[in-house]
């Protein structure tokens, strides 16, 4: 049992990681050909505030405070009892609201397969082409440096 409920865990992150980096206006237009329910009990927010943000040279020295960064949380519960949470960075209320949905509907095992075809796997597929127009213009960009040899010694 302790393997499926690390699994679990890990598409969950896995879901809430890709709502959390989504466009708020992707989130609604699939939301709203979904059919899904978007009723729930809202228990927290949605609220915007400010998380300091912290990083570390080289990944492994001293941490040190970077500065702060607006989040917006939202906490919800569905009729059915299942809670769910969102944080995300940005001040995009109704996101972190539908996002907090979602992660409800997620753990329901009657409705995680229609969060994840019709929310979570065509949200995946926009961030996939997004990082590959990312890469594509960064390639366009490419310098290639190389040294000629002179016949010369």
């Amino acid at each position: 049992m302790r393997g499926q409920e690390a699994r679990d865990q890990a598409e969950r992150k896995a879901a809430m990681a890709t709502l959390a980096q989504s466009s708020g206006d992707d989130i609604v237009r699939l939301w709203n050909e979904s059919g899904l329910p978007a009723q729930a009990e809202l228990l927290r927010g949605p609220e915007t505030g400010l998380v300091t943000v912290r990083g570390r040279i080289g990944g492994g020295g001293a941490p040190f405070n970077v500065g702060e960064a607006t989040v917006t949380r939202a906490t919800v519960r569905l009729p059915s009892g299942q809670v769910g949470h969102c944080y995300a960075l940005g001040r995009d209320k109704q996101k972190a609201k539908l996002a907090a949905i979602a992660d409800a509907l997620w753990q329901d095992p009657v409705r995680r397969a229609q969060v994840e075809t019709r929310i979570i796997a065509p949200l995946q597929e926009e961030l996939a082409r997004a990082r590959e127009k990312s890469r594509a213009e960064t390639a366009a960009t490419k310098v290639d440096f190389f040294t000629m040899v002179r016949g010369e010694d």
